[in-house]
């Protein structure tokens, strides 16, 4: 499985890419307004920016809600970078405008997605990367998981080559699994990725060797 961090922290982007397992990053407006980044020209250096710290995609949103604008936008973001994917929303023209992507050999990525029958319009647009978001469903009393699983199965069922990029990941169990259910890729805050280094019995046997150490090596 794939990690994305999903972010526009470039501090948390080094971070990340310095632990060696780093893919790519997704980043949406909300991110950037987090950091501060306003303006086109700011958002756009920022992609950039983004791109040059880390070997893999990097998902880069359009504002547009119409299918020129998204065309637009979108031929704009991927002239930027070869590294940038068209992030957009899942409706009837982000898919008219995955379908146009697609076709002139443009990544994408249809976010907001919430439902199985969403996530099977993307892949017959040619999406390369489909965005449920497990997160907000659980915030919802839903089981995002579950999405998922179904999306998995649809896929397998007609070998879309869509990735399933499980968006709106929480914590570190989420990240486990989607990988056991074969999502192929993860998109999240940092400090998920960093709970998977964690166990309380790596922790007292790490310390229980470095004991032994001092203590057989005593001068």
């Amino acid at each position: 499985m794939k990690f994305f961090i999903d972010t526009a922290n470039l501090a948390q982007i080094k971070e990340a890419q310095s632990l060696g397992v780093l893919d790519g990053v997704t980043t949406n407006p909300s991110l950037m307004a987090k950091e501060g980044i306003t303006g086109k020209d700011n958002i756009l250096k920022h992609y950039v920016d983004i791109c040059n710290l880390v070997d893999g995609d990097v998902s880069a949103e359009v504002n547009a809600l119409d299918f020129e604008g998204m065309v637009r936008e979108g031929e704009e973001l991927a002239e930027l970078h070869e590294q940038i994917v068209v992030k957009l929303p899942m409706t009837k023209e982000g898919v008219q405008a995955a379908k146009y992507f697609s076709d002139k050999g443009i990544k994408t990525n249809v976010t907001l997605v919430f439902s199985a029958g969403q996530a099977l319009l993307a892949a017959k647009a040619g999406a390369t990367y489909v965005s449920p978001f497990l997160g907000r469903l659980d915030d919802v009393s839903t089981d995002g998981l579950n999405l998922i699983q179904e999306i998995r199965d649809i896929y397998d069922n007609y070998g879309y080559e869509t990735q399933i990029l499980a968006a709106s990941v929480r914590h570190t169990m989420h990240v486990v699994n989607c990988a056991k259910i074969g999502a192929d890729v993860m998109t999240g805050p940092l400090s998920s990725i960093y709970g998977l280094l964690k166990h309380p019995l790596t922790d007292i046997g790490l310390a229980q060797f470095v004991a032994d150490f001092e203590k057989g090596n005593k001068k």
